[in-house]
């Protein structure tokens, strides 16, 4: 059953080994299974590269981006000199690639980020997981098979277009049936009291802005 643990990234036991030690909720997984090899049937080979991410998996990726680790990007994918910011915007450029802990569909079970391994290998890629791809690169072709394709198994993009908030992403798959139920228990106090409690950096200006935070970013209802 469902609890807020889950919801939160904080209890795994409802999650099985999906492929290569990546992990799904079980029904995620099989609806997975079938596109994939729909998939392959045409030709078109989909590997996961992300799916379950921890709440602590999720706050060190925030830490590495806040401490300059991590290069920061904006939603253009241009990097962007994270000295110059205030705590403020450094947080908005964050979130428009990288969820709160707490707050990432990743948590979830539901969610997944996907590419065609059997192009990037083939073509020598160095792989990076940016949009341009999946337009005009090694997985334009995986690009169009799921526009076509990903909704009989039950799967959207919820980030397929930039509103304001995330960026997009056409690599994040969604079991939407799932995923919506989740969405739908989330809640912003308790995010805010376990952000409370863990030692993310830029806590202050999180609280002080979570309204704009929560409907922009958290929902991904972009700019009100």
């Amino acid at each position: 059953m469902i609890n807020q643990a889950h919801i939160f990234g904080k209890d795994e036991s409802l999650l099985v080994e999906c492929q290569n030690g990546f992990r799904l909720l079980p029904k995620v997984c099989g609806a997975f299974k079938k596109m994939q090899a729909a998939a392959a049937q045409d030709n078109v080979d989909i590997q996961i590269v992300s799916s379950y991410r921890s709440f602590e998996r999720q706050l060190k990726i925030w830490q590495s981006k806040w401490s300059g680790k991590v290069t920061l990007l904006d939603v253009n994918e241009n990097t962007i000199d994270a000295t110059a910011l205030s705590d403020q915007e450094k947080i908005i450029a964050i979130l428009t690639w990288s969820a709160l802990p707490g707050a990432s569909r990743h948590h979830w079970g539901t969610d997944l980020d996907v590419y065609d391994k059997k192009s990037v290998e083939q073509s020598q890629h160095d792989f990076k997981l940016v949009c341009k791809e999946y337009e005009q690169g090694p997985c334009t072709e995986l690009n169009n098979w799921l526009s076509e394709h990903a909704s009989q198994f039950g799967f959207n993009r919820p980030y397929a277009e930039y509103n304001g908030g995330i960026a997009r992403e056409p690599w994040h798959l969604s079991f939407q049936a799932s995923a919506d139920k989740m969405l739908g228990l989330l809640d912003e106090q308790v995010l805010l009291d376990n952000l409370r409690k863990s030692d993310i950096p830029g806590l202050d200006s999180i609280i002080a802005n979570m309204p704009d935070i929560y409907q922009r970013f958290v929902l991904n209802r972009g700019l009100i």
